[in-house]
Order: structure tokens, then sequence, then C-alpha cells
């Protein structure tokens, strides 16, 4: 299948379901083309958990899901080792990460010792249980959900953790026009039980193949790194790690629209959701919006044919 008709056609499935996130579904799309997680923000019912459940249904891929809460402890997620008596040895029964797709709903209810399980699964797509590495399948993709506004039995996500998202994206919410076709659509029937898989596991590794061939021009790698050392001036700024999502983020988005190479218009898409939430300090979500908009305003823009290699 065309790389193309894979973005399209899993973006068309999922607006069988989710209405009025168009932007949204392409953030989300391209972190997956790009190889990374994502963290979806917003109070409860906006959709987080329906759009990440229609992602999941709509690629033929394994898909688990794990509800965090404070009690859940780490071996509930990767898995654990315990002694077979039948066999007079200790046998290893993995986790829930042990998927392609998984989704973290409600992270942040789980304690912090609990989150860092996935630390290393995220980053290097491994599990370590007693000493024992073992790797993850691929394509692995973790989609993590978190309420911001409620806080009693709630962790924060240390900064270690929220790195690991390539984006943090904001549901955001919908026009009259789009609530009353909601309404339309779910009053008689369930959308996402109806919809099926459009697109085969192998395809999605092709996908991300592809991803880390679109074509970025030396002048656009030079305005990434511009503004990621803006970030970091009089602050904790974004981390080395960032500037990398930003690049693969840029990349993953020029292929959901069509596109074989990288112009400013996709880095500028990305930034805030690829940047906002790599910016340490005690700082609300509007004045590190702020931040990034006034680094892309004032950041030089080149002009040239960005499709020339």
């Amino acid at each position: 299948m065309e790389i193309n008709s894979i973005l399209s056609n899993i973006e068309e499935n999922v607006a069988k379901v989710i209405v009025g996130k168009k932007e949204v579904t392409r953030l989300l799309l391209a972190s997956l083309a790009a190889g990374g997680h994502v963290l979806l923000e917003d109070v409860p019912g906006t959709g987080k958990t329906v759009l990440a459940r229609a992602l999941a249904k709509s690629m033929g891929c394994k898909f688990d899901r794990v509800q965090f809460t404070p009690d859940l402890l780490p071996s509930d997620v990767t898995g654990l080792s315990f002694f077979n008596q039948e066999k007079a040895a200790f046998t290893f029964k993995k986790g829930p990460v042990f998927t392609n797709i998984l989704l973290a709903d409600e992270i942040n209810r789980a304690t912090p010792r609990t989150q860092s399980s996935l630390l290393e699964c995220m980053a290097e797509g491994q599990v370590t249980v007693d000493g024992e590495t073992r790797m993850l399948e691929t394509p692995f993709f973790v989609i993590a959900t978190q309420n911001p506004v409620e806080t009693i039995g709630c962790f924060p996500l240390p900064e270690a953790q929220l790195d690991r998202f390539i984006m943090k994206i904001n549901m955001g919410g919908l026009s009259s026009r789009e609530e009353r076709q909601m309404l339309d659509r779910f009053i008689n029937a369930e959308p996402l039980a109806e919809i099926g898989a459009v697109c085969s596991q192998e395809d999605i590794r092709a996908l991300q193949r592809t991803c880390r061939q679109v074509y970025v021009h030396d002048d656009l790698r030079d305005y990434i790194v511009s503004l990621v050392q803006a970030t970091r001036k009089n602050r904790t700024g974004v981390s080395p790690r960032g500037t990398l999502a930003l690049l693969r983020a840029s990349q993953g988005y020029a292929l959901v629209q069509g596109r074989d190479f990288v112009v400013p218009e996709d880095i500028k898409e990305v930034a805030y959701s690829v940047l906002c939430h790599r910016i340490i300090g005690e700082l609300e979500e509007a004045q590190k919006t702020s931040i990034v908009t006034g680094i892309l305003n004032s950041a030089e823009l080149p002009t040239e044919d960005w499709s020339k290699r």
C-alpha cells in the first residue's frame, strides 16, 4: 500500500468516529509516522480515549490498554517472573507493554515509580526485568491520556517522563455545529464498534521507514536548532532529545501533508506540541505557549526551494 494511502485511509477511518478533530488526528498520525509517543491532555469527556481506540482499531496491530491507578505496580505494566512449579523454573509473564499500541489511560493517576516503568520502553523499545532485557515488537506506539485539571489522587509526570513524548496534544473543544454532528452520528449507532483495520502492521513499519527519508533542507535544520536554542535563554529549555523530536515530528507532518520534503510551515505547525511540554519551570501552559509564540515570531525564517536536494 502506498504511504499516502495508508495515512489518508487511517485519517478517514478515524473521522468516522471522531468529529471535528482533523488537526489533532494529523498530529497524532505525524507522531506515529515519526516513531514517537503521544500524550493527549484535556478535561474528561473530550474524546481522548475514544480517539486513541479509534486509531488503534484502524491499524491491524496488537492493542492493549492499561488503566493507571495509584495501586498499579510496575510489574503490572512490564510483566514479572514467577516460579513455575510444573517446569521447576522461573517463567516470565509478559505485561501489557508487549504490544504494538499501548493506551496508558489517565497515566498521571499512577505513582512516579509505576510511571517510570515506561521510561525504558518508550526511549529504547525494550523492557528489562530481573536483569534480562527483552525487545519490544515494532511498531511500538504509546498513547497516554491525562486530565490537567484534577489534582487529587494524581501524580504530575516528571520532566524525564514528559520528554519521552514526542508531542503533547490538547484535544480542544467542539463548535456548536460539530457538537450537533456528534449527536446525529451517535444517536442510533456506535461508530467505534463498527470500524475495522484499514492497514497492516507491516504498512506501519513501512510508514515509519519512509518518514526517516523525508528530506529536510540544511537551512531548515539550522532553523530547528535556532528555535530550540532560543528556549534555553534565561530558562531550562528543550533538551537535545527535543531537538530530534522537532525534526522527526516535522518529517512526519510533511508526510501527512503528502510531501516527501519538509517546509517551514510543517515545523511551525508541530512546534507547540513538541516544545511547550519540554520547557521546564513553574509556568502555566499559557505562559509556555506564549514563549514558543515569541520564539517563532522572532526567529528568522529562511526562504529556499525546500524540495531541492
